[in-house]
């Protein structure tokens, strides 16, 4: 094993657990890893989608056994993400174009993580028809990229006051894993392959997954580790942009 995959390595780590500190499964921050390790677009998303996967499983039942899950807040997000994002995943996207939309998508995960905000005054829960076409376009867009759709999603609960800090976040983590699941299943299906190395990957990160989850449903203080991982998103997404 060389030593670079082994640098490689203990940045999925690191990320993993510092992302699952914060409620989230870390797909922009493997992207954000892979790229400044200089993988291609084409084994970053596979990739981030099985490593997602795990750490957002293990994030939720941290989440859920926590009391913060809404069901009745979940599914009208769930009900066509799933299916948008099977289709996200399954369509093949010039190699230039994918690395603009993927660090557009790390710059809005900067985003959201510089502006991190407390429990909105008072929640109005969204009404399901708009619930359901937000969750169709997060979805989509959540396969195309190979996120799972947590850092579209978890801004969009707050901003719009429609979920506590808490909520928004159990609710994203199994947002995040069945869109995952299912963005990766329309990357399988489409005759494409996970690439060999995903899967020393995916032990490393669920280790720092757990790890991460159980720290955070201690109350571990999140706000500097928000601003760290924002740093790392704008170079890599600068990276792919502007590259």
């Amino acid at each position: 094993m060389s030593g670079e995959f082994v640098a490689l390595g203990a940045a999925m780590f690191v990320v993993a657990l510092l992302y699952s500190s914060v409620g989230h499964a870390g797909a922009s921050g493997y992207i954000a890893v892979m790229t400044l390790f200089g993988l291609g677009v084409e084994v970053i998303r596979p990739t981030a989608l099985t490593l997602n996967i795990l750490v957002a499983a293990i994030g939720f039942i941290q989440w859920w056994r926590g009391g913060h899950f809404v069901w009745s807040l979940f599914w009208p997000f769930a009900l066509l993400s799933v299916p948008s994002a099977f289709f996200g995943g399954w369509l093949h996207v010039p190699a230039d174009y994918l690395k603009i939309l993927i660090g557009l998508v790390l710059w809005f995960s900067a985003w959201r993580l510089f502006y991190r905000r407390a429990d909105p005054p008072d929640i109005v829960r969204p009404a399901r028809p708009t619930a359901i076409a937000s969750g169709a376009g997060i979805g989509f867009l959540s396969g195309l990229t190979g996120t799972g759709g947590g850092i579209f999603l978890t801004p969009l609960l707050l901003f719009c006051r429609w979920a506590k800090v808490k909520e928004a976040a159990a609710v994203s983590s199994l947002f995040i894993l069945v869109n995952s699941t299912s963005g990766l299943a329309g990357y399988v299906q489409s005759g494409r392959h996970l690439p060999d190395f995903a899967w020393p990957l995916a032990v490393v990160v669920a280790i720092g997954g757990f790890i991460g989850s159980r720290l955070g449903s201690r109350h571990l203080p999140s706000r500097g580790i928000a601003l760290l991982l924002a740093v790392v998103l704008v170079v890599a997404g600068t990276k792919l942009v502007l590259g």
